[in-house]
């Protein structure tokens, strides 16, 4: 169960969404999430990478030999 509070005009958006399509605002709320989920995971991990480097890095021509690439 998730309760969130929005502000008034996306609130009144989300509403006359609602009434115009017959759906309910939280299947509208539930699709909005799941569809932006994963960008949002992909931003706050690539933020954590650049503020929290690894130790170690590879080059391009390391992985490749690595994973036994063809030329």
């Amino acid at each position: 169960m998730l309760a969130i509070r929005l502000p008034e005009k996306f609130e009144k958006r989300l509403q006359d969404l609602a009434v115009k399509t017959g759906r309910t605002k939280s299947f509208y709320a539930r699709e909005a999430i799941i569809d932006h989920l994963e960008d949002l995971e992909d931003y706050y991990l690539a933020v954590h990478r650049i503020e929290n480097p690894p130790e170690r890095t590879w080059s391009l021509d390391e992985l490749e030999k690595g994973c036994d690439l063809e030329d």
